[in-house]
């Protein structure tokens, strides 16, 4: 007998001995003898609690071959208790599983392939069984173990080791899905569990030779793909494992991710990476998407002090990772995301300016090299920042707009959340162009139904605070992102360049009637807006970009806000440009000068046409085919050309190259336009922001100066003069010693000069300058010496209105305030 005893003996033996004994043939390569399988079979269903005894003597009888080598024979036991787990599914068979299982771990200790496989096999079939009780005192411990490290088979013979693999990776699969479905499926998601079953799969994920070609949902390979190719079964199974995590033990699922890609260098490059990273996403359920964006945000705050590329890599992750968690629920972490990505930002620009200030004077390459990897992660950040944002709701975009626009630092504050005062003004100058860039990738696209959602106080004052600064990039981003907000149609496309437009309808504009709404925002804040123009042209850096971008920003206000009365401001504004090039007040370089002629020209001839007054577009169109004859360096067309030739001076120009307001009122008021505030001169506000965002006010640019003369009769000529300028009205502030009731005092002269109708401020204003009249005239009959002669007329500008009063002295009035 294949026992080993004699017959005398094994009559004397227990019947479900000799029924065990009786399944094996005298040749085992004869296979399982199948009757008195059948009997062993029936046996076992009709005597349960005998399953035990046959499960132990099987046992043994296996281990016993295992070790002797008889393999033949250790097949047969195997596949006789596949059949007896098959047929059997009483609450007796707990002990048989525990010999099973015992049976089967000795097979995976074996050194012989064929018996790990065997013994794999077997294990899976049991995984599908379903039991009809849990059992509460099993462990799957061991097959972790091992069949992990089945899945790192480096067996010399490639074909072995394929086959070792991929029997491990079916033996994981068979081991989550017995846990999973167990009341005890808990303990596979324990960490120690986890941290040998996820790097074995990504192991093996690796040697996917086109990864691109299964990014995303869960595929479905055919059986004889999954049983050939070790990388698409162990992709399979991930996905199946990340697809059974719950809420409480996705994150133990996802970690062990985190620490196979550190250890083996896979975030530079990082393709691995995100293409594991897109199987969680898609493989997770969708409320749980959260979890794996704070899991990758914790990641980089880990890894903060780690290379620029390796930062670089793990951001590229997070942006796959939120580009797929936008279109679901992503919890509570938007602000958090940004928070975070802010955060590095601002460290990444340490980085770049501390190696520039460690290598001053001695720039190597590998400085070089390494400040561009600096910028490979801001670019990142920023790509991030702005893919995440314009994927989200409206209301979330405009909690986010209104969060980035809260970090941008200003100079002369010290209230910003995002600290940079030990970044310097180089450092803070980067910080304010990314995270403008960052805001303008975030408003791309973004449609509000009203100016007055898009653009709310809170949000629009801060926004204009950059337009101002001496830094031609901020004031392009700042208008770009104008431009973003206040295009509702998508007209902006058809307004790129700066150019004289011969038919406005061949563009095709898109536009509906302005809204309350939108005409309420325009009167409480359309003189910012002005404003921010107004100045944005003065100043000197001002390049092609700068006068594109404010001829659309006129042209995009003239489409979406404009009615009769900010078509008047408008054209108010249009003639102070003007005024800008050839008053020259601030001496701007020609070709500044030249600039701005062309900017008021291509904007008047696209405004004459879209408002369509006959008149008005005639004389628009004269003056401008007069400039192509005799001046054409005020068309865009000309001097925004490499080479043109600009003029020396612009004061012998005669008035037919000029817009006149004079004629242009005469078009307007016989369309019905009210055109008498075109005879008043357009003046912007004065407001704080100046100073905050560190450009020369134009209060600098006022100043009186008079001589005063003691009434005591005397030839002594008394100097006692002081000039008021901005920076003597900053010193009067910054005083702490200043009185509360002179605080109150000014910012409700500055609250008037803001709110109050232009008609009132008009009419004080006359007012003041006819008792300055009367002044001077007292103090020059009061004057022993002859005056001297007169160099010309005093201007007094206060508010919205010049005066010219009487000639100029050399005088001065210290109690005279101007704002």
């Amino acid at each position: 007998l294949s026992s080993g005893v004699c017959c005398c003996c094994a009559a004397l033996r227990p019947r479900y001995k000799r029924l065990v004994d009786n399944i094996f043939p005298e040749d085992p390569k004869d296979g399982l003898v199948k009757a008195d399988m059948e009997k062993l079979t029936f046996y076992a269903v009709s005597a349960p609690e005998k399953l035990d005894r046959i499960g132990a003597y099987l046992a043994e009888r296996l281990s016993r071959d295992v070790v002797r080598h008889r393999y033949g024979y250790v097949l047969i036991a195997m596949e006789a208790l596949d059949q007896l787990l098959m047929a059997c599914h009483s609450q007796s068979i707990k002990p048989f599983v525990e010999s099973f299982l015992h049976m089967v771990a000795k097979l995976l200790e074996s050194g012989e392939p064929k018996l790990q496989v065997l013994g794999t096999n077997s294990f899976v079939k049991f995984a599908n069984i379903e039991e009809d009780t849990p059992s509460y005192h099993r462990r799957y411990d061991f097959f972790v173990s091992r069949f992990s490290a089945m899945c790192h088979s480096c067996d010399h013979d490639p074909e072995i080791q394929t086959e070792i693999r991929i029997a491990g990776i079916r033996g994981i699969q068979g081991v989550v899905r017995k846990t999973v479905n167990d009341e005890l499926r808990a303990t596979i998601w324990e960490p120690q569990h986890m941290d040998k079953i996820v790097p074995s799969l990504l192991f093996n994920m690796q040697k996917i030779d086109d990864i691109d070609s299964r990014i995303g949902p869960p595929s479905s390979p055919t059986g004889g793909e999954k049983e050939e190719n070790p990388a698409l079964l162990a992709e399979n199974c991930f996905r199946e494992l990340l697809g059974r995590a719950t809420y409480g033990n996705m994150n133990n699922a996802v970690r062990p991710v985190f620490a196979h890609l550190d250890h083996h260098r896979l975030w530079d490059p990082n393709e691995f990476a995100v293409s594991c990273f897109k199987i969680i996403m898609y493989s997770i359920q969708a409320q749980y998407s959260h979890h794996v964006i704070q899991e990758i945000l914790g990641h980089l705050d880990v890894r903060k002090r780690d290379s620029p590329r390796v930062r670089a890599g793990i951001i590229q992750v997070l942006l796959e990772a939120v580009a797929i968690a936008a279109k679901g629920s992503i919890g509570p972490t938007v602000l958090e995301v940004f928070n975070t990505l802010l955060k590095h930002l601002r460290i990444s620009v340490d980085f770049e300016l501390s190696d520039r200030r460690s290598s001053a004077g001695s720039a190597t390459f590998s400085t070089n090299s390494k400040e561009s990897d600096e910028r490979i992660v801001q670019n990142a950040i920023i790509q991030t920042i702005g893919f995440f944002g314009s994927n989200l709701p409206d209301y979330q975009r405009s909690e986010i707009m209104m969060f980035i626009m809260g970090k941008v630092p200003v100079f002369g504050t010290t209230s910003q959340s995002l600290d940079t005062s030990h970044l310097g003004d180089m450092g803070t100058r980067r910080i304010q162009i990314m995270l403008l860039r960052s805001l303008l990738m975030v408003t791309s696209g973004y449609k509000a139904t009203t100016i007055s959602n898009a653009l709310p106080p809170p949000f629009l004052d801060p926004l204009l605070s950059p337009s101002l600064m001496e830094d031609s990039e901020l004031r392009q981003l700042v208008l770009e992102i104008l431009h973003n907000l206040i295009d509702r149609h998508d007209n902006r496309a058809k307004l790129r360049g700066i150019r004289i437009i011969p038919d406005v309808s061949d563009l095709k504009i898109k536009r509906d009637k302005i809204s309350r709404q939108d005409v309420g925002f325009m009167k409480k804040h359309g003189q910012q807006l002005y404003r921010h123009i107004y100045l944005g042209c003065k100043e000197e850096d001002n390049v092609q970009k700068n006068f594109e971008l404010l001829f659309t920003s006129l042209a995009l206000t003239t489409i979406e806000l404009a009615n009769e009365e900010v078509v008047i401001d408008l054209i108010r504004l249009a003639i102070a440009l003007q005024d800008i090039a050839i008053i020259n007040e601030d001496n701007l370089p020609m070709f500044n000068r030249c600039g701005v002629m062309a900017l008021v020209a291509a904007y008047l001839n696209f405004l004459s046409q879209m408002i369509a007054v006959p008149a008005f577009c005639q004389h628009v169109s004269k003056v401008i085919e007069t400039r192509s004859l005799e001046a054409s360096y005020f068309l865009p067309e000309t001097i925004f050309k490499d080479k043109c030739n600009l003029p020396k001076s612009l004061e012998k120009h005669e008035k037919d190259l000029f817009f006149l307001a004079n004629k242009i009122a005469e078009s307007l008021g016989g369309s019905g336009y009210s055109v008498e505030r075109l005879s008043v001169p357009y003046v912007p506000q004065v407001t704080d922001e100046d100073r905050l965002s560190r450009r020369k006010s134009i209060v600098d640019t006022v100043s009186i100066q008079v001589d005063i003369l003691p009434g005591n009769g005397t030839e002594d000529k008394v100097d006692n003069t002081e000039e008021i300028t901005f920076e003597a009205l900053k010193k009067a502030i910054d005083n702490n010693g200043l009185e509360e009731q002179e605080k109150e005092k000014r910012r409700l002269v500055i609250e008037k000069f803001q709110k109050a109708p232009f008609e009132e401020i008009a009419a004080q204003c006359e007012t003041k300058a006819n008792l300055l009249h009367d002044r001077l005239a007292q103090i020059l009959e009061l004057t022993i010496r002859p005056p001297p002669s007169p160099s010309g007329t005093m201007t007094i500008t206060a508010g919205h209105a010049h005066y010219q009063s009487v000639p100029v002295y050399e005088m001065k009035f210290p109690d005279l305030c101007v704002y």
